[in-house]
């Protein structure tokens, strides 16, 4: 009798919490998607050597799709999942104005970035870029953007780990683009 209570007493908990979820995501509305594209290279093609520290260490060109109404800034956050130490972090930068579509190629590696936007700090230990420098092997590169309903109030050089944070429940659209790189 006590194990067939309990076990209604555990389905009843787990429906609960389903519906808690579901009306979280209710509130939290919808993520869309965001198409985003490079004049430098197509979706799970070769990043060319020009944007990696083989080359001249420039960011590329890249573009997305507007956001949805209600956009107050977009973030940008590119990072190698394939590193040996971990997720390696090559590019912060948020507050990009709702207006942008996108960001030009070789974006200055200073706190300010364009259109008053601001640069994190990459897993370089610097503000900006940083491109692939892999230690071997062919290694991913994902350059993701988020449409925020924000913008985010801190200062320049947060990290990937504290612009997540501070996206949170902010996050209305997303998407990305992913470039292989291999010395």
């Amino acid at each position: 009798m006590r194990s067939t209570v309990f076990c209604l007493f555990c389905i009843l908990m787990a429906l609960s919490l389903q519906s808690l979820e579901a009306e979280n995501r209710k509130k939290e509305g919808p993520v869309m998607d965001i198409r985003m594209t490079s004049a430098a290279f197509s979706h799970g093609e070769k990043i060319p050597s020009k944007y990696s520290c083989d080359g001249e260490d420039v960011s590329p060109p890249l573009s997305w799709s507007g956001g949805p109404e209600g956009t107050g800034s977009y973030a940008l956050i590119a990072d190698d999942p394939d590193a040996p130490v971990g997720t390696w972090v090559h590019w912060v930068i948020y507050n990009i104005p709702p207006s942008s579509t996108s960001l030009p190629e070789n974006v200055p590696k200073t706190p300010e970035g364009p259109g008053n936007s601001i640069q994190g700090v990459n897993d370089f230990k610097r503000y900006g870029y940083g491109g692939p420098c892999p230690p071997g092997g062919t290694h991913r590169y994902f350059f993701k953007i988020y449409a925020l309903d924000t913008m985010i109030e801190k200062k320049a050089g947060l990290t990937k780990k504290k612009l997540l944070k501070e996206m949170e429940g902010h996050i209305l659209a997303e998407g990305e683009l992913m470039g292989t790189y291999s010395r």
